[in-house]
């Protein structure tokens, strides 16, 4: 054998072996992604993801799509699936199915449920807006603390007719500061006397929401005497640095 046939047949050897090594990983590869995806699907083998579909792409993407009843289905899967490992990123694809319910009827429900979130000591703190658009909710407003936030979460996520859910409520800043503020200017406005009647149902009082010493005040009163107090009091305590006023009278317009 002459020596530039030894030197081509070498060269074909080796240009076979880099093809091989470009060859095998790609193999590994999508075998990786099948694992990845079937991981994805045991983990959503419950009977509330059993209309799921699953695509993991070679970026391990993990797409997901189907339908489910609830909400809180949709939200539970893209959690789940987060924490599959392979997994990079989630498109959440899935379509919330159950009943179809108008805004109105929907607005009314959840806000009946809202309203008893937070009984007792602590519901005077939370002042949570509502708002519904196309099955679509979106919360605002201002919370004293995360679990309650949470729990008016809980609340949206599972009523059947909610497509999706929008979080836009403010968290207040954990401070004794306020939470000294807090009691005090309840202390003022429940203790006046024209104002201790709206501590007798917990459903609707007014509500009190401090930041860093600023308080605002939200709820519906019966007159515009009755506000202007609240105001007053909330403003004569002590580390008080502002009031913003947001009580509606009822009956005026834009009472919500």
């Amino acid at each position: 054998m002459t020596r530039s046939m030894i030197r081509s047949n070498s060269l074909l050897l080796a240009a076979a072996l880099f093809a091989a090594t470009l060859v095998v990983p790609q193999f590994s590869h999508a075998a990786d992604t099948q694992d990845v995806a079937g991981a994805v699907r045991s983990k959503l083998n419950k009977s509330q993801f059993k209309d799921i579909q699953v695509n993991v792409d070679a970026n391990g993407v993990a797409t997901l799509s189907g339908t489910v009843s609830l909400y809180e289905n949709k939200a539970d899967a893209d959690k789940i699936v987060h924490k599959v490992k392979g997994v990079a990123a989630v498109r959440n694809e899935i379509q919330v199915a159950g009943p179809d319910v108008s805004d109105a009827q929907l607005k009314k429900t959840l806000l009946d449920k809202l309203t008893y979130v937070s009984m007792g000591y602590g519901s005077v703190f939370d002042a949570i807006t509502l708002e519904v658009q196309n099955g679509v909710v979106t919360l605002g407003g201002h919370s004293h603390d995360y679990p309650n936030r949470d729990s008016a979460l809980a609340v949206v996520s599972t009523q059947p007719g909610v497509k999706d859910v929008v979080d836009n409520i403010e968290v207040d800043p954990v401070s004794p500061m306020d939470d000294g503020i807090r009691v005090a200017v309840a202390r003022a406005v429940y203790g006046f006397s024209s104002l201790n009647r709206y501590a007798i149902d917990p459903a609707k009082p007014i509500r009190i929401s401090v930041q860093n010493g600023h308080v605002e005040l939200y709820g519906v009163v019966d007159s515009q005497a009755d506000k202007n107090v609240a105001g007053i009091q909330a403003n004569s305590v002590p580390g008080v640095f502002s009031v913003e006023n947001h009580l509606e009278v009822a009956g005026q317009p834009g009472e919500k």
